[in-house]
């Protein structure tokens, strides 16, 4: 493929290697590389010379800061079938990854958030350095922690996938390993020796022994017991009322953070994570292609992405404003079967 495609696939050795190529846009996904990269995963599940597939990003800035966030708010505007395209197909492609028959490893380098992550945790080996920053930040432009959010964050040790999903909070590396985003901590420096050892034939396992390194200690442990007892309420409103009333400068600022979210996406969130422990990784997704429908047809995206990318004024007018203002029938809503067919997989 050319220097200007938007994603290049390559095979060396054993290796079947996807690099996201728009290091410019920090790697963010777009429905043409959805495209691209479900083919090319399904032709080397097929091609036995491919042992291992390893995922990366373009550049040392980004492993893929998420998806294309401002084609679809301007595919949804104007009822583009294209924005729901490009979920369906996305949540078909974290599915595959999920399920991929072969180890599939994503070289967590850089910025990994939304789109990026479900092409990287949803992997069976997830790789991190120590320019990692990851985060679900959905709730901050009127959306909801998609791409298997559903499933993984409520398989994160205790209330932690709570804590992350609500507050779109950036973690680093030995934050990274400690919640289970990332299951070892490799410096950058050794990626290429990692990479090269890969394609030799040499497990993954033995390269990960060679090759990773102790994380640091985790910030998120020294406040483990805090977001276990305040994200374990019954509610977003009783999570912020129990943080502000704990009196700690910590708690304060993450109350103060949740406040400034789109609160229809917190509640969304918080009923997303709680249900997601008890389903199947396809069932998961199907759920999040409900969301999405209902997401789109509202005000708080496009909202979000008005305040936040496309003016940058910081200052969404949220619809409802208030947390307490979200009522049980308007979530009920947002989690009802699709009249238009549920989400299906190939």
């Amino acid at each position: 493929m050319s220097e200007e495609a938007e994603v290049l696939f390559a095979r060396n050795g054993v290796a079947g290697i996807i690099t996201l190529n728009r290091p410019k846009a920090l790697n963010a996904l777009t429905l043409n590389m959805v495209r691209l990269i479900h083919p090319q995963l399904r032709a080397w599940a097929a091609d036995d010379r491919v042992k291992i597939v390893i995922i990366e990003g373009a550049g040392e800035k980004a492993f893929c800061a998420g998806g294309d966030i401002r084609a679809l708010h301007d595919w949804g505007k104007t009822g583009d079938p294209s924005a729901l395209a490009f979920w369906r197909e996305e949540y078909r492609l974290n599915t595959y990854i999920k399920r991929y028959p072969k180890p599939y490893v994503a070289l967590m380098d850089g910025i990994d958030m939304g789109g990026g992550v479900g092409v990287s945790v949803n992997g069976s080996r997830r790789v991190a350095t120590e320019r990692l920053t990851f985060a679900m930040p959905e709730t901050g432009v009127g959306l909801f922690p998609d791409v298997g959010g559903t499933y993984f964050l409520p398989r994160c040790p205790g209330e932690i996938g709570m804590f992350l999903g609500i507050t779109g909070e950036r973690l680093k590396v030995a934050d990274a390993v400690y919640a289970g985003i990332a299951d070892v901590y490799v410096p950058s420096d050794r990626l290429d020796l990692l990479k090269m050892r890969l394609a030799e034939g040499v497990s993954i396992d033995v390269a990960l022994r060679e090759l990773s390194a102790p994380a640091d200690e985790a910030p998120l442990a020294r406040h483990r017991a805090s977001i276990d007892r305040h994200f374990a309420k019954g509610s977003v409103s009783e999570i912020v009322a129990s943080l502000k009333a704990d009196g700690g400068e910590w708690e304060a600022k993450v109350a103060a953070n949740i406040e400034t979210k789109s609160p229809t996406s917190c509640s969304v969130a918080y009923r997303q994570i709680r249900e997601g422990d008890r389903l199947s990784f396809e069932e998961a997704m199907q759920l999040e292609y409900r969301l999405t429908n209902r997401f789109i047809k509202g005000h708080d995206f496009y909202e979000g992405v008005r305040a936040i990318i496309i003016d940058k004024d910081q200052a969404p007018k949220w619809k409802p404003a208030k947390l307490d203002d979200v009522t049980t029938a308007e979530i009920d809503a947002y989690f009802a079967p699709l009249e238009s067919g549920e989400l299906t997989f190939e």
